[in-house]
């Protein structure tokens, strides 16, 4: 092993340890590496920056606003709604709608289509008084099953088409993974609709738990004329850094204030709504003038009123308010929103709000204004999982709607008779939808997830690194002096194992960058046919369902499902072997 190759893997290392401790977001984990090795002189720049260029990643750049004009119209959303209405039985209700949401991921983005899903399965199963822990984890898993089944089904597979294409191979076409991904998506949902459901926990949702139990999260203060601070502001009363509590809302008469602001003027006569650690609220009788309202009838729903409402959100694993406090994040101020409660593992933390650091797949409860959903249903902060519809739906109307999706399906038909390629379709539909006002460039940059691109086109630069050291080389060399006395199918089984545990570790793009120059090195030495290691890293890469971080999808369902890391564990191990089983005795049997 030369020096230039230990210094790589070292780095990797170091890299996977980063992203396994979460300690910082992962695109900026993983452009740091890409950084050290330019400094190093391992990488030129042209090759540091090959990432940013390359055909797949552009491809996933395009496909970001694609997705976000079809499913702009609400259209998809309200026919999925509707079809689900009409469902009886638990299984019947599972397969009349993950069959179909399999069908849309298989050409849409995973992580808008559980965005948008998550709130309409939460309201059915609580207006049946089903548990949406039964239906949140199988509509991710089942989302994730239909990205395996075409190109454009999953950021992964571009990526590694990308590869393919850099390295002088032929990429995948539209349907190439189809002959592996229908068949493990079948014998996959047919697990959840059996087994797996079974297996799921029967949890309350987080919002479902807070109404049911609301004095346990609220407590109502009343200002009496006794009150020293009155017509003083709330920073200046003593309101605003309280041990434990958090002032959410003022009442004064019919006027509702929410956010409050360190600003706002305390009254006499004002009740006071606080969240936190209610059993602190002792500490604030004994304040002169303050009188606690021990009968108060006040739940969650009546903190709504026409320029509030309560919203559901998922930290993602993106944000930038990881491992800061609320407080640190100036959350009320930079969002307007008030933060109620936050839950992790299926529990409340037991803290004051302010000092609750986030961590990715946090749920949090917020009072926000009535135009919170419209303005960060995009943020790379938090996916937004309440049930509101936004403005963006409700404007949209049908006809461009349907033009949308009958532009989609045009494309797809070019890809599918090789008249275009993927990138070229995907550019020329988003032209179209510019050009016909179906989206602005505005809505299109914020369809963009430009974190993700930038984890992809860092972690595509670290494969050029694998490779230009010799480093891939030396471990396929490793792998195969354990695997190839055990045969081929042995081999393909060995890729896909540790392909699929990096994905659970890591990021699933990052996985696929890592192992597909491997796999092809193996490819090589063994004279076989690249394209079947190809689709093993590709299917590896996607199927993650052992871990709530391995794929955004998961993260979206943890907190609304109430689910403890266990779960999924539990429902999601047998389904990776189902899967695994299925995907590599059918790539053995096609392409060897």
């Amino acid at each position: 092993m030369t020096f230039d190759m230990m210094f790589v893997l070292i780095l990797i290392l170091a890299m996977l340890a980063g992203l396994m401790f979460e300690i910082a977001r992962p695109d900026m984990v993983i452009f740091s590496v890409l950084v050290l090795l330019l400094l190093s002189g391992i990488l030129t720049v042209d090759e540091a920056l090959s990432g940013f260029s390359n055909e797949g990643m552009l491809t996933v750049a395009l496909l970001f606003v694609v997705a976000g004009a079809v499913q702009k119209s609400g259209l998809i959303d309200r026919m999925m709604e509707k079809w689900l209405q009409n469902s009886k039985s638990h299984t019947g209700s599972m397969a009349r709608f993950f069959v179909p949401t399999s069908a849309f991921s298989a050409f849409l983005n995973n992580t808008p289509i559980v965005v948008t899903f998550t709130p309409i399965v939460k309201k059915w199963c609580e207006d049946r008084g089903i548990a949406p822990s039964k239906f949140l984890i199988p509509l991710s898993y089942a989302t994730i099953l239909g990205g395996t089944i075409t190109l454009m089904g999953t950021s992964t597979n571009l990526v590694v088409h990308g590869l393919l294409l850099d390295f002088g191979l032929e990429g995948f076409s539209l349907f190439t993974l189809a002959v592996v991904g229908i068949p493990s998506a079948l014998i996959g949902l047919i697990y959840l609709f059996t087994i797996g459901y079974k297996l799921l926990p029967d949890n309350k949702g987080f919002s479902q738990q807070v109404k049911e139990d609301s004095k346990k999260y609220m407590a109502e203060m009343q200002v009496t004329p006794a009150f020293e601070y009155l017509d003083k502001s709330v920073k200046n009363a003593g309101l605003r850094d309280l041990k434990g509590l958090y002032l959410i809302e003022i009442i004064r008469g019919d006027e509702r204030i929410s956010p409050v602001r360190s600003t706002m003027v305390i009254q006499s006569g004002d009740r006071l709504i606080f969240t936190g650690l209610i059993s602190t609220i002792a500490d604030l009788q004994k304040v002169k003038g303050l009188q606690l309202e021990t009968g108060t009838n006040i739940d969650l729903d009546d903190l709504k009123n026409g320029t509030t409402d309560l919203v559901e959100a998922v930290v993602s694993d993106q944000s930038s308010l990881l491992f800061k406090s609320i407080k640190q994040s100036q959350f009320r101020s930079r969002y307007d929103a008030g933060v109620i409660a936050v839950h992790r593992n299926n529990e409340r933390i037991q803290s004051k709000v302010g000092d609750i650091v986030l961590k990715p797949g946090d749920s949090l409860l917020l009072l926000a204004g009535a135009d919170f959903v419209e303005k960060y249903q995009q943020s790379n902060d938090f996916f937004v999982v309440s049930s509101l519809d936004t403005p963006e739906t409700l404007n949209q109307s049908p006809a461009k709607g349907w033009f949308s999706i009958i532009v989609l399906l045009a494309m797809i038909a070019l890809v599918t008779l090789g008249w275009l390629s993927m990138f070229k379709a995907m550019a020329l539909a988003v032209v179209i939808f510019l050009a016909t006002r179906v989206i602005t460039p505005q809505e299109a940059k914020k369809y963009i997830h430009f974190n993700v691109l930038l984890l992809i086109a860092s972690a595509l630069g670290i494969g050029v690194a694998m490779r230009k050291t010799g480093l891939a080389e030396w471990i396929a060399g490793g792998l195969l002096a354990f695997g190839e006395p055990l045969g081929l199918i042995a081999v393909l089984f060995m890729i896909y194992l540790l392909t699929n545990i990096f994905t659970e570790l890591i990021t699933n793009s990052a996985a696929a960058v890592l192992m597909l120059p491997i796999g092809l090195e193996i490819a090589q030495t063994l004279s076989v046919d690249s394209m079947g290691i190809a689709v093993v890293v590709a299917i590896a890469a996607s199927a993650s369902f052992i871990t709530p971080i391995g794929y955004q999808t998961n993260l979206i369902v943890y907190g609304p499902g109430g689910y403890k890391f266990t779960d999924y564990m539990k429902v999601g191990l047998p389904l990776s072997l189902i899967v695994m089983v299925t995907s590599v005795s059918i790539i053995y049997n096609v392409w060897y």
